[in-house]
Formats: C-alpha cells, structure tokens, sequence
C-alpha cells in the first residue's frame, strides 16, 4: 500500500485499548490523515460514555456514534436463534456483532470519500476476517489498514506503554486488563487467568461478572419466566409484548440474577488456534432454550433433524464472518420456512443456572396425548407395529440370511 495516497482513514472505533492507541498511530505513521472514528452501538451501553469527546480529544477530526440496535437484533441475533446456531456451544455473540458494525463503517467510509478503513483485531484473532469480509461485501476495492500486522507493538503491556506516552486515557489497568467484548447479547473475557486452562473462573470476584452473579449467588427460589413466540420471534415475555431488543434486555435482567448463561469454553478459533474464554449470555441462553423447547412439538422428525444438521453450517458461516454470503442467505430462506408454524407460548423455571422446562403450548402442535399416551386409546391400534417393523427390519434379516449360507 502507498501511504502517500492514504488522506483520509476511517476507524471502526471502540475507544478501548486498541482503537484508543491507533488514532495517534495512524496520524505518526500515514501522514498526519484525517481519521474518522466510526463506532457502533449494538448495546455496549456505559462504553459508550464520552466516546466522542475521547476521539476528538485523541485526534480524530469526528466521530460517528451509530445506533445499530434494532437491526443488530432483527436482522442478525434472531436469525440465528432461528436457525439454532451454536458454534461448539458459543452463543455467537462478538460473531454477529460484527458484520453489522462493519457494514455501516463501510457506508460511512465510502459517504465520506475516504482513502481506507482501518480496524483494531490483531493477528490472532477471528475479528479480523468477520470485519475485512464484510467490508469486501460492501466496499470491495477499499483499502484496509490493520495496524497489529504492521506495528511494532508486540503485547497489550506495550499498548498500555504507549498510550500512557501519548496521553490516551484508559478505563483498565495492568493487573485488570481482561480481554472484553459487550453488546447487548453478551459480555466475553479473554486473557490474564483465563489464558491457563487449569484455572478455575473466578465468577465470585467482585467485578468479574457484570451481566448477572454466579449460581451459587442466585436466590435459592426459582424465577419462572413465559415467552410468547410467533414463527420463531419471541413477541411477547410474561403476556408482556414487546419488540425483541426489549424481550431480550428483559431476560438478561432475569438470567442474570439467576446464574443463568456462563460458559467457560476453549474453543477452535478460524485462524487455526485454541483459546479459551468466559461467556455471560443470560438472556440469549434462555431464548435459545425457550425456542428449541417450542420447536420439538411444532417441528416434524424430519425437518428438525436436517434443521439441526444444517445448523452447525450456519454457526459456522457466522463464527467466520461469512454472513453476507448466497449459502447465509439460502440456509436464512430454509430456516425461515421451518419456523411458519413456530408459534406459542414456553414456560420455563430458572434456578441457580439452570433452565427447566416448565410447559409448552402451539395451536400447531404435532404432539398428540391421546397417540402418545401410555392408556387405553382408541386411536393407534398396536398390531400395526408387527407388519411395520417387518418391512423396517427386511435389510438386515435378508443380510442375516445371506451371511449365514455364506458361513456354510
């Protein structure tokens, strides 16, 4: 890249650690650019405080705060809740966080006539590909400055160092610089303790958990919660309705006060390694939990287990930042016909981390008590089972015969 054409960047800007350095960086190492900071706000909420001030302050000449909410959860947390994505039991939720954030940066960037957009992922991780993917999708010939593959810069230690050098204000500290990422679904921590797999989560530590408390500090009576969905949405929360980015901010509330939705995972990461992480998803662990409890009276066998199968497909394309491609789209159209009889009310009882099932309802149930029931019926006659399981079984009894004429 010829850092002579470079005159105006646009910076996906959190005002962490990263972005926080990277506006005086750009300036000493591209020419004194013009830097546009672009954050957006998919619920990060007292992240966000003085972020504009902060940027300015730092050298960047504006600073876009972008509401992303509403499409964040519509178009990209339902979806996948939808589809009953789950990758090796993440919830997804930094995955699809970022292709909304970076579509917009992209919008800006190209509304702006700028030369490049920068992030701040380092070299290790998956954001780097969910951003630069995205951002191909929408701007394809922009330019891309990555600073972590570029700089000297080698650990946050040194990041630190250098903000303290250039005056760049900080919200952590040495001995509590976890690895974090927040939006309105969850909360991760990476680093420090966590990087050794044999160290227990401290979650009883005042201020490691900040979406809710540990189960051994849940309350010792449980909390019961209904949720009302129509074709897969959740629409309503105790015969409350209300939008989903609401239904969702008000189970967090419940799930976290009742240790709901902590998952301690070494997962498989795209760029090839293992690391481990915490996760607090007190409201998503509930909604996933409350929508897979509907399907299995609403969904006949077959099409829940290909759902399921292809499920996998989909957590995967997120995980690797491939949401705007024509396999996400079609496995949204397949999803999205599987769910047009998902509709009902759940019941479920949380108790000190623990989600249980607690009742089920749907006009469009396939579950028959009077067919399942273990009494008197007069509508499954039992001596059908003889000629079907005569049929069912003819494979291996004619491979049985023919194997032992062969033994002979």
């Amino acid at each position: 890249m010829d850092k002579s054409n470079i005159k105006k960047v646009v910076l996906a800007y959190s005002g962490g650690l990263d972005t926080s350095i990277i506006i005086p960086w750009l300036k000493e190492n591209y020419n004194n650019c013009e830097v546009i900071a672009v954050s957006g706000n998919v619920g990060q909420a007292d992240e966000l405080e003085g972020l504009e001030e902060k940027a300015i302050k730092t050298g960047a000449s504006k600073c876009y705060i972008e509401d992303l909410t509403e499409e964040f959860v519509d178009d990209y947390v339902i979806p996948t809740v939808k589809a009953g994505a789950l990758y090796e039991e993440y919830m997804l939720g930094t995955s699809f966080a970022r292709p909304v954030i970076a579509k917009r940066i992209a919008e800006i960037a190209l509304k702006e006539g700028a030369d490049a957009i920068c992030h701040g992922c380092t070299g290790k991780g998956n954001d780097q590909v969910r951003f630069e993917l995205t951002i191909k999708a929408f701007a394809p010939d922009m330019k891309i400055i990555a600073p972590w593959r570029e700089w000297s810069i080698k650990s946050r230690e040194e990041e630190i160092e250098y903000a303290e050098a250039h005056n760049v204000p900080l919200k952590i500290n040495r001995e509590t610089n976890y690895s974090k990422d927040k939006n309105l679904w969850h909360l991760s921590h990476e680093g420090l303790d966590l990087e050794d797999a044999g160290n227990e989560p401290l979650y009883d530590k005042e201020g490691f958990l900040e979406m809710g408390v540990s189960p051994i500090k849940a309350p010792d009576v449980p909390t019961y919660v209904e949720l009302d969905f129509v074709q897969g949405i959740p629409t309503a929360i105790n015969g409350e309705k209300m939008n989903a980015k609401n239904i969702i901010l008000k189970l967090n509330e419940l799930g976290g006060a009742n240790g709901i939705g902590l998952l301690d995972i070494v997962e498989n990461r795209l760029v090839g390694m293992k690391c481990r992480g915490v996760y607090e998803t007190p409201g998503g662990a509930i909604l996933y939990a409350a929508h897979n409890y509907l399907e299995t009276i609403c969904l006949d066998k077959m099409t829940m287990h290909e759902k399921q199968k292809l499920s996998i497909t989909f957590a995967e394309l997120v995980y690797n930042g491939q949401w705007f491609t024509p396999l996400r789209e079609a496995l949204s159209a397949f999803v999205d016909k599987t769910q047009e009889n998902v509709t009902g009310k759940v019941r479920l009882k949380l108790y000190k981390g623990n989600i249980i099932k607690a009742g089920v309802w749907s006009d469009y149930s396939l579950y028959s008590e009077e067919i399942a029931t273990f009494g008197e019926d007069n509508v499954y006659n039992q001596a059908d089972s003889a000629g079907f399981i005569n049929l069912f079984g003819l494979p291996i009894k004619v491979q049985a015969q023919v194997n032992a004429k062969n033994k002979k």
